[in-house]
């Protein structure tokens, strides 16, 4: 299993809790947000990971250089911004196997990692997202889903219950050969919300624990949540 961890995020949203720095390296009870991401992946079976970086990049290689514990690690820079589509594309050019996940480096999400691929494979998936519901999508924009494959999306702020995008992909290492996209484009809106009915995402369904610091009242939730053992 190849890792890409998207860890360049500007963190705009969190500046009045957490001035001048990657959104990853928002602290949680004194450690990295993304050092808690790190050691999950290590639980779940990852030897190596990809961290796809931009903004104040230095913060995170000066933190965690090239090895976090049993996790070799590996840096793809950006020496300007490129949304998450650009940032994903650069940093394939660093994976070997024919597939790779990508994990958001501000969402936390439990996850069976091997069941993800497992599921991946059998349906010859050229991309699968993880999914899971959650009583109020209206901040995050519910997935419509039928037969398990992703077919569209609603728009956010429509409230109540839905199933919504964990920020969990796993996708082939050519997925973007087949489109002609410019350096910069965003992985979300660019792909998955113009080439959903081709993609046919498969949605793999989770009920873990999930949360995204990227607002400030999430993040402060996070100090409580995130610090129980067995969610690190």
């Amino acid at each position: 299993m190849e890792v890409i961890i998207l860890a360049g995020g500007f963190g705009t949203r969190l500046q009045s809790v957490v001035p001048d720095l990657p959104k990853p390296m928002a602290t949680i009870q004194g450690r990295p947000f993304l050092a808690i991401l790190l050691d999950d992946l290590i639980t779940a079976g990852f030897t190596s990971a990809i961290l796809a970086v931009g903004y104040r990049y230095e913060a995170v290689r000066d933190y965690f250089g090239e090895k976090y514990k049993s996790l070799s690690l590996a840096y793809s820079i950006e020496t300007e911004p490129l949304g998450t589509g650009g940032a994903i594309s650069l940093a394939l050019k660093q994976i070997a196997g024919p597939q790779c996940f990508v994990v958001n480096g501000d969402t936390f999400l439990e996850l069976d990692y091997k069941a993800m691929l497992a599921g991946h494979s059998e349906e010859k998936s050229i991309l699968t997202v993880a999914v899971l519901e959650v009583t109020d999508a209206s901040r995050y924009g519910a997935l419509d889903i039928e037969a398990n494959r992703i077919r569209g999306f609603f728009e956010k702020g429509r409230s109540g219950p839905g199933i919504i995008n964990g920020g969990v992909y796993l996708l082939s290492r050519d997925l973007f050969s087949r489109y002609n996209f410019p350096a910069a484009f965003s992985f979300e809106t660019d792909l998955l919300m113009v080439h959903v009915h081709e993609l046919r995402p498969l949605a793999f369904p989770t009920a873990g624990f999930f949360i995204d610091i990227g607002v400030p009242e999430d993040y402060l939730r996070a100090q409580n949540l995130l610090a129980s053992p067995p969610l690190i």
